[in-house]
């Protein structure tokens, strides 16, 4: 019977070569992309062995359970926070992730940048656009962040380094890629106002769009379920 060390490292692999080969396609360099490997619903055993596959990404959808899951880890990771932040919880996030994905209004930018120069910290944030347009997403619409972008580039303690976004599910990855591409180009109409920030990152792609997401310009995915299948009580819920 394989163990979860021999499952987990097994999927790692595939999901690599996975990323591998839709960089070939785009004509990309695989080292252009990273993978975020989203722990969420993993359990302790679990990690430990994507630790030791080879992830030193994690990303976590909620504050405190980053918190908690950091201070398992002695591996030299580097924490993702991809979920929703409120405000009330930056001052315990800063000094732990390195990135923080979902920046989804100028409040809680500011907040982080006033926070981030208190404690003398600088992490890399990604702004949460939805560029679905759906009601149940968070993020700043296209449109918004575009005529906010003066005020968003205002900040001095903080690095915004690029956009996130997520597609909306579907049966089809292929449905995704016009969000995708729509992510793309908005970074793209940015820059071509500021060119100081050339807005390096795009975190977008999940397990069942990842591919997707690569060829459409994607440089961080974030990839939970593809990596624990197999694995007895993983929900299979798509992450």
């Amino acid at each position: 019977m394989a163990t979860v060390e021999t499952l987990v490292a097994a999927n790692y692999a595939r999901v690599r070569e996975q990323i591998v080969e839709a960089c070939r396609r785009s004509g990309r360099s695989c080292s252009d992309v990273r993978l975020v490997a989203v722990t969420k619903s993993a359990e302790i055993e679990w990690i430990l062995a994507l630790v030791s596959a080879g992830a030193r990404d994690l990303g976590e959808s909620r504050p405190q359970q980053l918190v908690e899951r950091a201070s398992v880890f002695r591996e030299p990771l580097i924490w993702h926070l991809i979920g929703h932040l409120q405000r009330n919880k930056i001052r315990k996030i800063l000094p732990i992730a390195r990135w923080i994905h979902s920046v989804d209004t100028l409040a809680l930018l500011k907040r982080i940048d006033e926070i981030a120069g208190e404690l003398r910290v600088r992490p890399r944030l990604l702004l949460e656009v939805n560029v679905s347009g759906e009601a149940t997403k968070h993020g700043f619409r296209p449109a918004e962040l575009a005529e906010n972008w003066p005020v968003v580039s205002a900040v001095s303690n903080v690095d915004i380094v690029g956009l996130m976004t997520m597609a909306p599910l579907a049966d089809s990855a292929e449905a995704a890629r016009p969000v995708f591409a729509g992510l793309r180009g908005l970074r793209d109409q940015l820059v071509a106002r500021m060119p100081s920030n050339p807005l390096l990152e795009l975190s977008m792609g999940m397990s069942g769009d990842f591919e997707v997401a690569i060829e459409e310009g994607a440089t961080l995915v974030r990839i939970g379920t593809s990596l624990f299948e197999g694995l007895p009580g993983h929900d299979g819920q798509p992450a």
